[in-house]
């Protein structure tokens, strides 16, 4: 009795995953759907209304390049990309070293490790806006000795945010390189130690080789979010201080390129959303192809296990 109800649960779990397969694009659907009206279709408009001069979508009327054109030559912008490359480069350094230090440090069966895991982990499920007002409030207290504060030095607001995105994204990125080392095989580990090999030696012969896969996702990671970060700048310095220019264009020096985007799309000049989106189109290529150029840099170096 207990054989024929064993076949008939094999035989009910076989029919089961034939009408899965049977009806895979009803459950595909709902995925396809979501991702054609939240992302391709805003992504399509989005690029139209870059050769569009408009106040609202209803409105728009083709100009052509001119948004590029003004946007290219637009010394905020300009400003921005290389603010946000030296702040992405420069995070990309203090967020990975220490993660995969961390990470290092708390896979070599040390107590409470899941507990140490648990703490640097919890920044990450704060929220960019309340970190910056956060962080906001503890800078300008510690800088209110000095009688300053974090919005009026610009190399103040810029270590800042560097400061506040280590603080948050370490953690994430600890939990990938946990992953990486994890998935390690012990009998290299093993063979390396059988070797004579020294610590530093294993380290970076055989953990770091092979820990690649992890290092690229972080690296991918750390550059994409360096570029794209808004919430954190906005709360924490807004931009400032700002610096006019004898021509009359206000630069702010902490700006990054999102903040830049929306702080031009928002203008009080209307026909400047048109200028906008095109930086917003500039801004997705840019990022794209900084991360794809990453990314081909250091699958390279990838080892097979």
């Amino acid at each position: 009795m207990s054989k024929y109800k064993h076949k008939q649960g094999k035989s009910n779990a076989s029919n089961l995953k034939a009408q899965i397969r049977q009806w895979w694009w009803l459950f595909l659907l709902p995925v396809v759907a979501a991702f054609l009206i939240g992302f391709v279709w805003p992504f399509i408009q989005g690029i139209y209304l870059s050769f569009c001069s408009f106040k609202t979508t209803s409105d728009a009327t083709l100009i052509g390049f001119g948004n590029y054109g003004r946007a290219l030559s637009d010394p905020t912008f300009v400003h921005s990309f290389w603010y946000s490359a030296l702040f992405a480069v420069t995070s990309l350094i203090f967020i990975n070293i220490p993660a995969f230090a961390v990470a290092y440090a708390l896979t070599q069966d040390i107590k409470f490790s899941n507990l140490y895991r648990t703490v640097f982990f919890m920044p990450n499920l704060i929220g960019g806006i309340v970190l910056g007002y956060i962080w906001s409030m503890i800078f300008d207290g510690i800088l209110s000795h000095y009688n300053t504060s974090i919005l009026l030095n610009s190399t103040y607001g810029f270590w800042g945010l560097i400061i506040l995105i280590c603080w948050q994204q370490i953690g994430y990125m600890m939990i990938i390189y946990i992953a990486g080392l994890q998935a390690i095989p012990t009998d290299m580990l093993e063979a390396a130690e059988i070797d004579g090999a020294t610590k530093a030696q294993t380290l970076f012969r055989v953990i770091i080789p092979n820990v690649m896969p992890s290092i690229t996702i972080c690296m991918f990671l750390s550059i994409t979010n360096g570029f794209k970060l808004f919430d954190q700048n906005l709360a924490l310095t807004a931009g400032q201080p700002f610096i006019m220019n004898p021509d009359g264009t206000t630069i702010k020096t902490t700006e990054m390129l999102a903040l830049n985007i929306f702080n031009t799309f928002y203008n009080s000049n209307a026909a400047s959303r048109g200028t906008a989106q095109a930086k917003a189109v500039l801004f997705f290529i840019l990022v794209a192809a900084i991360g794809l150029v990453q990314l081909q840099f250091t699958r390279k170096r990838e080892v097979q296990q």
